[in-house]
């Protein structure tokens, strides 16, 4: 018996337009093809990967395909550099593509296509700069003004167009325009420019080329050639469909490809444009692509951040039509919960203060859960001893009112470990405390406490003897809250975005794997990498969740 064709059900409004077309007979759900098409001029962001969410999941859920498409078009400004990186990053966020092509692979038939319209009077070459083209294109209100060019006969136009192709001309001296509509409603469809001549060295193609076709000419013809169905985009490209339908429809397309708009993930204090990282990092505002304060998907994974948590985190904000801004607390809140649950715990101080039990003598290995949420992750041992480090916001000599870590003839617990209580301290010249004096409760041990003291604090600590030397990085946003809407992103950079202390951790954690994420208790989920000697605790997200899940 034949096996039918199921048709998942639709969780969004892009997955009902597609069921509405199985079920008109258009396609079988396996022959859903979408491409996620990146242009290679900078490092993805964490916008793109909602695009990725969208087209890939679209169609792994429709059993479809799901092809890389490279927008190179503009080769001012792509670099191979960048391919390697977007490929890179589709692959650590788990997704495969069907088919790796790029718009270059199509220049030829483009160029083709572009005759055909030309002898079909339905293009022509125009010899108005940019500029006066812009200014003849009329308002939203009014029609634009038609080109002078815009009678030249077909064959003047081919003979044109050929001569551009050939390099007669100089950069911006002529360029090739759909003839449509200039009273057009609709501002792209009047008469907009299609190719453009270009005298610069592509990254795959050389020098073959010195004219270009523009994206949104190129975008319906790649797209039919690659086979996709339904070209998913994001909103800024709605008034653009027209256009990409108008060259399907004039090029005789069938089928003709499909194209669906969707919000563009938009969070609060986030840099989410290409031009404007690649300015940081021009400027040396950071260190590079990757940088951990980066909002790109390099960035992202050298912070640490899971990639199972930004799938999470976009299957969570949904597929939308209109437009809205997500809060960066709620991403963390995806990054928080994943790594809850699977980031082991450990100890680590960051600004190291001595504590010293002045009772206690000799040295003793004390079992720590790895992983409270998670029964199956077991124990370790950890050692303690006489003299240990706690963090300086640990011990307050004029604690705030319900502050419940170690002060003045105060108890607290060393976690895991046992209750101390505060006898003394030690400071320098300049009265700042450089020791603290505890005694211990013998019978107060974690797991077998009998010593009827409770203690409401607990703080996390390392044996001053065994510890690893750690420098410890913490993040703040690259951006400040802006003090008045459309303020510009150069005005509101975060000067003092990332924090460096010489810090200590267990031992533990300077013999773990590059790369392994712990939860530092009460202070944060932090990524182990080393440089050269040195032990690095990288933050990837506090343990505070500002975000009101309600």
């Amino acid at each position: 018996m034949e096996e039918k064709n199921v048709t998942p059900e639709a969780t969004n409004f892009i997955e009902q337009i597609i069921n509405e077309d199985i079920a008109a007979g258009k396609l079988r759900p396996e022959q859903v093809q979408t491409r996620f098409p990146p242009e290679p001029n900078g490092y993805l962001h964490i916008g793109h990967a909602k695009s990725m969410f969208v087209n890939f999941g679209t169609a792994l859920r429709y059993g479809g395909k799901c092809n890389l498409f490279f927008d190179d078009t503009n080769p001012s400004k792509e670099k191979t550099e960048f391919v390697d990186a977007i490929r890179a990053d589709i692959h650590w966020l788990g997704y495969e593509w069907a088919r790796e092509c790029y718009a270059s692979d199509f220049f030829d038939t483009i160029y083709e296509f572009a005759e055909r319209l030309i002898m079909e009077g339905k293009a022509f070459v125009c010899d108005l700069s940019a500029e006066e083209i812009k200014n003849t294109r009329g308002t939203l209100t009014e029609p634009g003004t038609e080109s002078p060019y815009r009678s030249r006969t077909p064959e003047e136009n081919l003979k044109l167009f050929r001569e551009m192709k050939a390099g007669k001309y100089a950069d911006g001296e002529k360029c090739l325009r759909a003839k449509i509509d200039m009273a057009s409603p609709n501002v792209n469809m009047r008469d907009p420019v299609i190719y453009r001549i270009l005298h610069a060295t592509h990254h795959r193609t050389g020098d073959k080329w010195c004219i270009y076709p523009m994206y949104d000419y190129a975008h319906p013809i790649c797209d039919y050639l690659q086979g996709v169905t339904h070209s998913l985009c994001t909103l800024e490209f709605e008034d653009h469909r027209p256009l990409y339908d108008w060259v399907g429809i004039s090029l005789g397309f069938d089928p003709k490809p499909r194209q669906i708009e969707f919000a563009r993930l938009n969070i609060t204090n986030t840099v989410m444009s290409k031009r404007y990282l690649k300015k940081l990092v021009e400027d040396g505002k950071v260190r590079g692509w990757d940088d951990p304060r980066m909002p790109t998907l390099s960035g992202l994974r050298s912070r640490g951040i899971p990639a199972a948590a930004v799938r999470d985190f976009c299957a969570r904000i949904g597929i939308a039509k209109a437009q809205s801004e997500c809060e960066y607390s709620y991403f963390e809140a995806c990054v928080r919960e994943y790594l809850n649950a699977h980031a082991e715990r450990a100890m680590g101080i960051v600004d190291p203060l001595p504590l010293t039990i002045v009772n206690y003598e000799g040295e003793e290995e004390l079992d720590f859960d790895k992983n409270p949420t998670d029964e199956s992750a077991g124990t370790r041992k950890v050692k303690f001893g006489k003299h240990l480090l706690i963090d300086r916001s640990d011990f307050s000599l004029d604690p705030p009112p319900k502050y419940f870590r170690l002060k003045k003839d105060g108890v607290v617990r060393l976690k895991n470990a046992y209750i101390v209580r505060c006898e003394g301290w030690n400071t320098d010249e300049n009265g700042n405390v450089t020791e603290v004096l505890c005694s211990y409760l013998p019978e107060s041990r974690s797991g077998s406490d009998t010593s009827g003291v409770k203690a409401k604090g607990v703080i996390q600590w390392v044996n001053a003897k065994t510890c690893a030397p750690a420098e410890v990085r913490q993040y703040e946003s690259l951006l400040r809250d802006a003090d008045f809407p459309g303020q510009d992103f150069s005005e509101r950079m975060n000067e003092n975005s990332e924090h460096i202390f010489a810090g200590a951790a267990e031992p533990y954690l300077a013999e773990a794997a590059e790369g392994t994420p712990f939860q530092l208790l009460r202070t944060g989920y932090y990524k182990m990498c080393t440089e050269g000697e040195k032990l690095v605790l990288s933050e990837i997200v506090s343990l505070k969740d500002n975000f009101n899940k309600k």
